[in-house]
C-alpha cells in the first residue's frame, strides 16, 4: 500500500505538541510518504522532540523563521512527482495522498489539487468534525473549466490542504519570500494559472484541521491585509487595483493594525512597480468572477 509518488512538507513554529500529533497521524498513513519538517526557529524545543519521537523524519532547522518559504526549503529535499503541504495542525486522511497522485497522473494539465477540509474541535473530542466554511466556496467555484477537468476550477489554493505538482511549483518559483506568511498562496496561484496550469478542488480528498490555539491573530491580520494589497498591485489591472484597494479600506477594522498593514504595503511600492506583471486576460476574467463570492464569504475575514 506504500506510495512514494508524493512527499509531505510540514512547516512549524512553536507548536511542538500539535506537530507531534500531526506527525503521528502522517506516520500511520498507508501510503507511508516521505516527510520533511522545517522548524521555523521554534523556542519550545520542537526540533529536539522531533528527533526523539520521529528519528526517521528529515528535519530542517534553518535557524530563522522563514514563514511559508520553509515549504520552498522542504521542496528541495524531494525527488518525487508531487508534494503535499501539511501545516503543523493539519493532517491527511488515509488514502487521500494516493488519490491525489492518481488524479495528477491522469490530468497533466493540473498543478494543484485541494482537498475537502474537516475541522476537529479539540474542546469537543467526541463531536464529529465539521466542514470548514471555505469548503462551500471551493465546491461552488464559478470559474469556467474545460471539459474533463477533475473538479471545480479554483483561483487559488489552501496550502495546508493541497497537493502540488512539484515541477510546476519549482518552475513558478515557490512561495514569495517577500510575502512571508498570510495569504501567501494567492500570488503563486496567479503565476501558476498564468503559466497555463489548472488548480482544482477534489472533494474525495480529505484533510483534517485541528486549529491550534498557539497563534498571533493580530500579526496574521496585518500580514493578510498587506499581502492581499501586494498581490493585487503586482498582478491585477489598474481598475481592479483601485477597486480592490478601496474595498479593503472600507471593510478592514479601523485600527492601528490595519493602518500598519497599509503602511507596510505602501512602503514597498518601488518593489511592486519593478515586479509588476499583468495577468493573461483568461486568468483575469476568472478572478473577476470570484470577487463577489469572496466578498460575501464568511471564511475570509480580517479579524484578530
Amino acid at each position: 500500500m506504500t506510495d512514494q509518488r508524493t512527499g509531505v512538507a510540514v512547516i512549524t513554529h512553536n507548536r511542538r505538541d500539535e506537530l507531534l500529533h500531526t506527525l503521528a497521524r502522517l506516520a500511520c498513513l498507508p501510503e507511508k510518504p516521505p516527510v520533511v519538517v522545517v522548524d521555523n526557529a521554534s523556542a519550545d524545543r520542537t526540533a529536539e522532540a522531533v528527533r526523539r519521537h520521529h528519528p526517521d523524519i528529515r528535519l530542517l532547522t534553518p535557524g530563522r523563521n522563514l514563514g511559508a518559504c520553509g515549504r520552498n526549503l522542504a521542496a528541495r529535499e524531494f525527488d518525487c512527482r508531487y508534494l503535499a503541504f501539511s501545516d503543523d495542525d493539519t493532517w491527511w486522511e488515509p488514502g487521500s495522498l494516493r488519490a491525489a497522485a492518481d488524479l495528477l497522473d491522469a490530468h497533466p494539465e493540473v498543478a494543484t489539487v485541494t482537498a475537502r477540509i474537516l475541522v476537529d474541535d479539540p474542546a469537543e473530542p467526541g463531536r464529529p468534525p465539521a466542514e470548514d466554511p471555505i469548503v462551500a466556496e471551493l465546491r461552488d467555484s464559478p470559474l469556467p473549466a474545460p471539459a474533463g477537468l477533475p473538479g471545480p476550477a479554483l483561483g487559488s489554493f489552501l496550502a495546508g490542504a493541497t497537493v502540488v505538482r512539484l515541477s510546476a511549483f519549482r518552475a513558478a518559483g515557490g512561495f514569495s519570500t517577500r510575502l512571508w506568511l498570510g495569504g501567501e498562496e494567492e500570488l503563486l496561484a496567479h503565476d501558476l494559472a498564468s503559466a497555463g496550469w489548472w488548480l482544482v478542488y477534489a472533494p474525495h480528498l480529505t484533510v483534517h484541521h485541528r486549529p491550534s490555539p498557539v497563534r498571533d491573530p493580530t500579526l496574521r491580520r496585518r500580514h493578510g491585509i498587506r499581502n492581499t494589497l501586494w498581490t493585487t498591485w503586482l498582478r491585477r489591472p489598474p481598475a481592479t487595483v483601485l477597486r480592490r484597494t478601496a474595498h479593503l479600506v472600507r471593510t478592514v477594522p479601523r485600527d492601528a493594525v490595519s493602518a500598519r498593514a497599509f503602511a507596510e504595503a505602501a512602503a514597498a511600492l518601488p518593489w511592486v512597480l519593478r515586479e509588476r506583471r499583468r495577468l493573461p486576460s483568461r486568468v483575469e476574467y476568472g478572478l473577476r468572477l470570484l470577487e463577489r463570492p469572496q466578498q460575501a464569504s464568511t471564511g475570509r475575514r480580517y479579524v484578530g
